[in-house]
Order: structure tokens, then C-alpha cells, then sequence
């Protein structure tokens, strides 16, 4: 079973994405900062992350090049309220970038391609 590693700072949306997410069979790890985040990237066994970029006085974009450094290959799917981060060259790094909405098809349907890309590149 895929885990996947979510942060962000609200919690309705760590709740929300959590109960999807596990309805579709994933594994999921909930946090709600820059600090927990990395501790569990770098102790665990994470299959892909979504990340929010504006987390109060966290920066998103700094976490992502963090956990592209200690997990290299790791798909990380950039998730904010936000689009005009979408331009900074930082957010490049991530695999993917989504605007949040109550409507979590996009995000389900990424994550899936996303998972597959990772078990193709194992083998």
C-alpha cells in the first residue's frame, strides 16, 4: 500500500485529504509543519508527498528543495490556494503543482500517475 506524506498548516484539509485518501487504499502520514514533515520523510518509507506552500510563517517552497535533498526521486505534488507561486522557479522542482479545490479528482488523478511513474522507475 502507497504511503503518502501530506503537509499542511489547516487542519480541515489534513482531515479531509486523509479520509479520501485512505478510501482509496493509501496509507497516509498527516502533518501540519515544515519540521514534522522532514522527520518522517527521513525516517519512512514515503511514496509521494503533497504539500501546501503557505503554511503561516513556513515556507513550502523551502521544504520541498529539503525533502528533494534527503529523497531524491521522491514525487512531491505542490498543492496551494495560491497560483502565483506556480512561476517561481522553486515550485519547479515539484512533480506537479495544483490549485486546491473541494473537488479532489485532480489531485486523486495525479497522485495515481505519479504512483505508477515511482513503482515503473523501481523495477
Amino acid at each position: 500500500m502507497p504511503k503518502i506524506l501530506i503537509v499542511d498548516d489547516e487542519p480541515n484539509i489534513l482531515k479531509l485529504y486523509s479520509k479520501e485518501l485512505e478510501e482509496e487504499g493509501y496509507e497516509v502520514e498527516a502533518v501540519s509543519c515544515a519540521e514534522e514533515a522532514l522527520k518522517v520523510a527521513q525516517k519512512e518509507e514515503i511514496d509521494l508527498v503533497i504539500l501546501d506552500i503557505k503554511m503561516g510563517e513556513e515556507d513550502g517552497l523551502m521544504i520541498l528543495s529539503e525533502l528533494k535533498r534527503i529523497k531524491k526521486g521522491l514525487p512531491v505534488i505542490l498543492n496551494s490556494a495560491y497560483s502565483i507561486y506556480k512561476s517561481n522557479f522553486q515550485s519547479w522542482l515539484a512533480d506537479s503543482y495544483l490549485i486546491k479545490s473541494s473537488n479532489l479528482s485532480e489531485l486523486k488523478n495525479k497522485i495515481e500517475d505519479l504512483i505508477k511513474v515511482r513503482r515503473i522507475n523501481r523495477i
